[in-house]
């Protein structure tokens, strides 16, 4: 599968490290939810994206839309709690997020969503991953995006001013509290010029 990466000005290494995390900057959403960034935690995330979206099995999908059959906008590949992830890299950052997070989350995270956003007419609609406990429990879903960067839009549920933060090239994003419930999140569509990127999400046991 070919790929039309413009690589990142400020990682010029092909070294994979993640960074410490003690610098995420947490934002209060309100009813209930927040979330933390920390951008380019993970080092040498071009060199990452470059090896994912060689060698993943992604699959693309076809949806039921109203009186429809679609393509989903996007390739996915997941990973459950019992399969090895497809880069040691991951495996080391699902385990620092997990004792980072231990106190607020209080088990570990344990599967892992990969989508391939190809360019800028893939997308993901708005919604919440509300399928199991996230529809009625507080949780956390930590996503870590290699790549061009692309805008993640949150907004509360209901309609409401929306939360704009670009993600790309090693950035970190942590959705808590009650934000699967009270809040949306999409990647929208785009008609600029924009390489492809892949984000890796990171939940619980029984989060999707």
């Amino acid at each position: 599968m070919s790929t039309h990466l413009q690589g990142s000005l400020f990682d010029q290494t092909d070294e994979l490290r993640l960074g410490p995390l003690d610098g995420v900057t947490r934002t209060g959403l309100g009813r209930g939810a927040w979330i933390d960034v920390l951008p380019g935690w993970l080092g040498g995330a071009d060199a990452l994206f470059e090896r994912l979206a060689a060698e993943v099995p992604w699959r693309a999908e076809r949806r039921k839309m109203y009186d429809q059959v679609v393509d989903v906008p996007r390739l996915l590949a997941f990973y459950a709690a019992e399969d090895p992830l497809p880069h040691p890299v991951l495996t080391e950052a699902r385990d620092a997020l997990t004792a980072h997070y231990a106190r607020e989350l209080g088990e570990p995270f344990t599967t892992a969503g990969l989508c391939y956003y190809r360019d800028g007419r893939d997308s993901v609609a708005w919604h919440g991953d509300r399928i199991g406990r996230g529809a009625r429990e507080d949780t956390l879903v930590a996503i870590v995006s290699v790549g061009e960067p692309r805008d993640l839009l949150l907004r509360p549920v209901g309609g409401g001013e929306s939360v704009r933060r670009p993600l790309g090239h090693g950035d970190l994003i942590v959705m808590g509290g009650s934000c699967q419930r009270t809040w949306e999140h999409a990647i929208p569509k785009t008609s600029r010029a924009t390489g492809p990127r892949i984000s890796i999400q990171f939940r619980p046991r029984g989060v999707r």
